[in-house]
């Protein structure tokens, strides 16, 4: 029976529904960043190669979630969403038995398809389902449950590699997608759709043209082969982007809504947001490979060590409302960003040896404070947007979103390869030490845009 949309123990119950997907594929993330040597082995290339099944992935997502909001308003948000897990579902059983690099970045891409529908879809029914005054708290309520995904996956990845096979860090997937769709049908309301405009069909194709370019094209130009071929990507993908900036100009449902990004609040957030989201992309691919294969750590051990920033961000997601209601977004927002890209930074200077147990508390306190960031930008941003847009804001801002992601993995393969090829003699980790400075300076860079924001809206 289908809860009314609304009430307050409604729009807490829909949160937990969506949860299990955001668990599924935080799961699935983290997991894998453990599994990169193991799977490198396996599969016969580099380690530092496999960025590109993280890569595809995520230039999946940010293909195919413009197309998301349409799909939801013209076919029914909750039919989409059990769409998008099934789909999820089948490109992680593909995973499971891919035996070359090739086979990985397809049945990648499968996922992202899946998972650029499921979680912009379930945060728009959350989103309608709750009012405007509890929407910290509703999604507090959605982030709160998925953040156990970080907390298990590196360590259930570590232990995955050690005593069985990569492998099974896909087939995991299966338990906990089956269980979100039986959720799925049984407590969310049905939110028929039919009263969408037209779909944008050539701002798709320029827009997946772009995206897909372009994250590509960065992802080549690191390796030996790909020097041509990349910035061959890199400009067809500006041609492409300058194309659909062009077409969506004054177009009335465009599929990528620009304009709101004049919307104050919602531009800020996006701009300040995804800086930090970029060095957040780069951490666990970096730190997987960093204590693995430079510091020569169990992949067992470096699970262990990576969910502490997870634990940080679970401290963090119940007190952040609070710590922002009453120190506004402009400050509580500035000190997270600042002690965020510290806490990035503070990753370059670790040396082989170290006690675990200050690995994990620089760790902790990182994930404290991005946490408490991230609720705010993810508030922030659609709180002055309007009721008949919020389609439209929730998908630009989710592209945006796992744009950023995949910027943060390409950029720190980027400084790996053309550092590595300098640092032959010191194994490596003068790569990883430069990777780390280059995306906390970039995250620093939000601080210009934080203390532009208002305290209160």
């Amino acid at each position: 029976m289908d809860l009314p949309a609304g009430e307050p123990r409604s729009f807490r119950l829909i949160a937990l529904v969506i949860a299990s997907a955001l668990l599924m594929q935080q799961l699935d993330a983290t997991v894998l960043a453990i599994a990169m040597p193991a799977m490198a082995r396996d599969l016969h290339v580099p380690a530092s190669w496999l960025s590109v099944g993280l890569t595809s992935y995520l230039v999946s997502l940010a293909i195919f979630i413009p197309a998301s909001g349409y799909m939801a308003d013209r076919w029914g948000a909750r039919r989409i969403y059990c769409a998008a897990i099934v789909v999820f579902l089948l490109g992680s059983v593909g995973c499971a038995q891919v035996n070359g690099l090739g086979g990985l970045v397809l049945a990648r891409m499968v996922q992202g398809l899946g998972g650029a529908l499921m979680m912009p879809v379930g945060r728009l029914i959350l989103i309608r389902c709750t009012p405007r005054d509890q929407l910290m708290a509703a999604l507090s309520w959605l982030v709160m449950p998925a953040l156990v995904g970080p907390i298990l996956g590196p360590p259930l990845g570590g232990f995955i590699i050690t005593w069985l096979d990569w492998r099974w860090i896909f087939y995991i997937n299966l338990p906990v997608g089956l269980l979100g769709l039986v959720l799925a049908f049984w407590l969310m309301p049905p939110m028929p759709g039919g009263a969408a405009v037209p779909f944008d069909g050539k701002g798709f194709v320029l827009s997946g043209a772009a995206l897909g370019c372009g994250v590509f094209g960065l992802e080549l130009v690191s390796r030996a082969w790909g020097g041509p071929l990349a910035w061959a990507l890199l400009m067809a993908g500006a041609l492409w982007g300058w194309a659909y900036v062009r077409h969506a100009r004054g177009l009335a449902g465009a599929l990528l809504d620009l304009s709101l990004l004049r919307i104050p609040s919602f531009g800020l957030s996006a701009a300040a947001g995804n800086l930090i989201r970029i060095a957040q992309g780069a951490q666990p691919f970096l730190l997987a490979l960093m204590l693995q294969t430079g510091f020569h750590l169990s992949a067992a051990s470096a699970g262990v060590i990576a969910m502490a920033g997870a634990v940080g961000a679970v401290v963090m997601k119940p007190l952040a409302p609070r710590i922002i209601g009453h120190f506004g977004y402009r400050s509580s927002l500035s000190v997270a960003g600042v002690v965020s890209s510290l806490g990035y930074g503070a990753l370059a200077f670790w040396q082989e040896g170290w006690p675990i147990g200050a690995m994990m508390a620089i760790l902790g306190v990182t994930g404290l404070f991005t946490s408490l960031g991230f609720t705010g930008y993810n508030t922030v941003a659609f709180l002055n947007v309007p009721p008949e847009r919020m389609s439209a804001a929730t998908s630009l801002y989710a592209t945006i979103q796992q744009l950023c992601f995949s910027l943060g993995i390409c950029i720190a393969g980027v400084v790996l390869e053309i550092v590595g090829r300098v640092d032959v003699a010191g194994g490596g980790v003068m790569a990883y030490r430069a990777a780390f400075l280059t995306v906390a300076a970039v995250s620093a860079w939000a601080l210009m845009f934080n203390l532009r924001l208002a305290n209160r809206y």
